[in-house]
């Protein structure tokens, strides 16, 4: 069952961050622009929650089961090798994924893009606009479906780029693509489907949410993004830790990183943690995802936060990293939803969102990084589609 956003909620602060709690418990879950894979800890533990321990374990271990006490880690990979190291849970499925597939010289998934091109509704198409985009959703659909099989969690499907500022384009996409998924048997329950973060995604992620299909809006550089998409009910919005630190190294003007700087905080840091507790607060089901994660010191910032997507590099380092038990009372919860309720927000940040209050409200670094990942996702979508307007039609067609 799917909490759904209340179509009445007030434009007042107080009416806002006052309706019901809703039911956040859900599948675990992966995502990326290439693949992610949430793994599963090296052995079992006894948690240690927030410094405050009603059972402790008197086992040695690795810091990454430290970490994974606190919150799901979401190892960042492409390659499919990296599954003996770190048993997948739940992956997103991507042009990027695709083109990867394509390039290696064998795998799993290869056989489910060439049944793809081998479409018979497909190859019936008489454009070839038509039927490159048919290609490329029965692959991604066919992949998708494999990597269910392989997970316990959900799959998530990203929609392309190119549909970012279509609201209905958006909606038409998802549900060509959930029949696709109905063919193969799986359920709705398992999939979730990533969009962008623009008002027209999130449009998109309100209505869809409201069938009970689950999105994944990524591309959230704004605090404005953020809440916006948690009042339109998203299941998961996916914050770029790094891409906003590096922006703030090599750019100034944007007030919402300003603020962050002027209080000593990292600003990709500071949106993750002002969105989970502006979520908390409000009684919200949304569940957020740090993306971009570039070290050790950014996990240990970030415990207690839904998601965290990490490089494989900075995981292993963590996973032979080995502590004594009495080291377990170093990490430290830095968010809960107990902490969450007395988070300070202003009356214009928990006011009711729409078009005109979003795009005021987004700075210069949300505005470019958006535009600059739109650009990178539209180009795989189009690299994709001229990839298989090379190869088809393949020799048995």
């Amino acid at each position: 069952m799917i909490a759904k956003m209340s179509p009445t909620l007030s434009p007042t602060s107080s009416s806002l961050c006052a309706s019901p709690k809703l039911n956040r418990s859900s599948p675990r879950l992966g995502s990326s622009q290439f693949v992610y894979f949430s793994c599963k800890r090296s052995f079992p533990i006894c948690c240690v929650t927030g410094g405050n321990a009603s059972s402790v374990d008197t086992e040695l271990r690795t810091e990454l089961d430290a970490v994974s006490s606190f919150s799901e880690i979401v190892p960042d990979t492409v390659i499919f090798d990296d599954f003996d190291r770190f048993p997948p849970t739940a992956a997103t499925v991507s042009s990027s994924l695709l083109l990867g597939i394509c390039s290696l010289p064998d795998t799993k998934f290869k056989s489910a893009i060439e049944t793809a091109l081998a479409d018979g509704e497909c190859i019936e198409l008489e454009k070839p606009k038509e039927r490159l985009s048919c290609f490329s959703n029965k692959a991604l659909v066919n992949v998708g479906a494999d990597l269910a099989k392989l997970v316990p969690g959900r799959v998530s499907t990203e929609i392309d780029a190119r549909l970012a500022y279509d609201t209905r384009g958006i909606i038409h996409k998802v549900h060509e693509l959930l029949k696709l998924y109905d063919e193969h048997d799986v359920s709705t329950q398992r999939l979730l489907f990533k969009i962008p973060s623009t008002w027209q995604g999130i449009e998109a992620s309100r209505l869809l949410e409201s069938e009970g299909i689950q999105t994944h809006l990524t591309f959230v550089y704004s605090f404005a993004q953020a809440a916006a998409a948690a009042q339109a009910g998203a299941s998961v919005i996916q914050i770029f830790v790094g891409r906003i630190r590096d922006w703030a190294r090599n750019h100034s003007g944007d007030p919402e990183i300003e603020a962050a700087l002027k209080r000593g905080e990292d600003p990709g840091i500071a949106l993750v943690k002002k969105a989970y507790n502006y979520i908390h607060k409000c009684n919200l089901k949304t569940k957020v995802m740090a993306a971009a994660v570039r070290n050790k010191q950014d996990l240990f910032s970030l415990l207690g936060i839904d998601y965290i997507i990490a490089p494989i590099k900075v995981l292993q380092t963590m996973k032979e990293s080995v502590n004594h038990p009495d080291e377990k009372y170093s990490f430290v919860s830095q968010l809960s939803p107990a902490s969450a309720k007395m988070y300070q927000l202003t009356d214009e940040e928990l006011m009711k969102w729409d078009q005109l209050s979003l795009a005021a409200s987004m700075g210069p670094a949300a505005e470019e990084l958006l535009a600059a990942g739109l650009e990178g996702y539209s180009a795989q979508s189009q690299r994709l589609e001229e990839f298989f307007g090379k190869i088809w039609p393949p020799p048995n067609v």
